[in-house]
């Protein structure tokens, strides 16, 4: 088992450097998978978003923007592949930094790692490309005009971010935004902000410009609502939950603010019976057991064709019986903490409703019985359960899945947008005519077909409905944080002659 480092003791960063919260006050910082303190953040308050959003707007204006906002893409891309390095070269202190702050096995959070250096690199790639689309020509039915395109970055920029990826989440953000020339005041989740504030640490170490990015941490009513309403904000980009998403509209709605969100999910995997069993159950597992089941795409609604479903939920069990649960610094552990105590009794609030709803939990459901401390729950498998049960129709965030058969394919689909959500849907199948059909009907951003969860940085991320609108990652991440701006000129040498010219008398 790794050694767990000393937690720094970070400020916020603000302006290129460190400074105390306004009020001097901290947050304690607990391990999940132990239970105990472990250091502290400090508390932001609107008084050090002033802050932020002030050094934020001074760097995108700064000598015309010629230092960042309007330089050439190649120069904002020489920082996102320096940040990309100092990612890797600090991947392990990083991956065990987020272990010990979010509860994640520290493979998972090794492979966060990886991601996150992957996405700075793809963004620094897009940012360089950026001038040599400027300009783009527009065909007019007019010879005596001439218009082009220029994308110019939006301005500043708000990013609110989750703590179920916490560095990652705030890079599909972050490596975007700045790509685009934009500034940023990121504001993460306070259960787990240790590797968002080491990033202000790494753009500190190769010198980004003081105020390109700055990071808050905080309480959401204190740092996340002063952030979303700020008026020299020009735009909030917000992960979390469906109800915070909604008060963030309703707040940039007073000043007409773009907002792009990515919200909660319930996502269906169908499960037909021509497959090959254990592969699609290894594939429901990943589904929505992996990070806790702390996914918003994750497929927790399992559709089975009643022809295979007993085979499947024997199966499923088996397997759910051998994940390795454990202290995630552990080797082999597929299965830590969920992040905090109140996510815990959340869970497991979820998991009693439904037995008292009727449903049957047919394995899990408890803390592991060899794990005393720490936020630990078992895979969870809830069969008999009804589309109007509160575990069908609302997002868990946590290792359980609730399972319902169906005959046909097109009970199959009427199960699947049985949901006010639209995120994510997953088909397994060896008629691929017949996965290419429900891919089309699934009402969903993204569709996987015979997998569960695959995430690609050049491919877009986003949902309908009530996950949310906007699209991350891929060039879609880019034109998140772009303005469009049409120019025309006149180009004849002949006066436009619209009106008869006065009389020279």
């Amino acid at each position: 088992m790794a050694a767990p480092p000393a937690i720094p003791r970070r400020g916020l960063f603000i302006g290129g450097g460190w400074r105390e919260p306004s009020l001097g006050r901290r947050l304690p910082v607990v391990n999940p998978a132990t239970e105990a303190t472990i250091g502290d953040i400090p508390a932001a308050t609107g008084e050090d978003v002033e802050l932020a959003v002030s050094a934020a707007r001074d760097a995108f204006g700064h000598d015309g923007g010629r230092h960042w906002s309007r330089a050439p893409g190649a120069v904002r891309a020489k920082y996102l592949k320096a940040i990309a390095a100092k990612i890797k070269d600090k991947k392990s202190y990083l991956a065990l930094l987020e272990t010990l702050d979010s509860g994640k096995p520290l493979d998972e959070a090794a492979g966060d790692m990886e991601d996150v250096a992957a996405c700075f690199e793809y963004y620094a790639d897009l940012a360089e490309a950026l001038d040599g689309k400027q300009r783009s020509p527009i065909s007019l039915p007019m010879e005596n005009f001439e218009s082009y395109i220029l994308k110019e970055p939006i301005g500043v920029v708000g990013l609110i971010t989750p703590w179920n990826y916490p560095l990652l989440m705030a890079t599909w953000k972050v490596a975007p935004a700045l790509a685009a020339g934009c500034t940023a005041v990121l504001k993460p989740s306070e259960l787990a902000s240790l590797t968002c504030l080491e990033l202000g640490g790494i753009c500190a170490e190769i010198g980004l410009p003081p105020g390109v990015l700055n990071i808050i941490t905080g309480l959401g009513p204190e740092a996340g609502a002063p952030l979303a309403s700020h008026p020299h904000v020009d735009k909030i980009a917000f992960t979390g939950s469906t109800e915070t998403g909604k008060r963030i509209m309703i707040t940039a709605s007073q000043m007409v603010k773009p907002v792009s969100l990515e919200l909660g999910g319930k996502s269906p995997l169908i499960v037909f019976d021509d497959v090959d069993i254990d592969k699609a159950v290894e594939w429901a597992m990943f589904g929505c057991f992996a990070n806790a089941g702390q996914v918003c795409s994750a497929t927790s609604r399992l559709l089975l064709h009643e022809k295979i479903a007993k085979r499947f939920l024997d199966r499923l069990v088996a397997w759910a019986k051998s994940i390795k649960i454990s202290d995630p610094l552990e080797e082999g552990c597929r299965l830590g903490s969920v992040v905090s105590e109140g996510q815990y009794q959340k869970i497991m609030k979820f998991i009693s409703t439904a037995r008292c709803e009727g449903a049957t939990i047919l394995y899990g459901g408890a803390r592991p019985q060899h794990l005393k401390r720490g936020f630990f729950i078992e895979p969870t498998i809830i069969t008999n359960v009804s589309t109007s049960n509160q575990i069908w129709r609302e997002e868990v965030f946590g290792p359980v899945i609730c399972v319902k058969e169906f005959r046909t394919e097109r009970e199959a689909v009427e199960l699947a947008n049985n949901t006010h959500y639209g995120l994510a849907g997953a088909v397994i199948s060896n008629d691929l005519e017949r996965c290419e059909r429900i891919s089309k009907a699934i009402q969903s951003g993204i569709i996987w077909i015979n997998c569960s969860q695959p995430c690609f940085v050049q491919a877009p991320w986003g949902g309908n409905k009530r996950s949310g609108f906007g699209r991350e990652l891929g060039e879609w991440g880019l034109d998140n944080y772009l303005s469009v701006k049409q120019v025309t000129k006149y180009c004849s040498d002949e006066p436009y002659g619209w009106y008869r010219p006065p009389s020279k008398l």
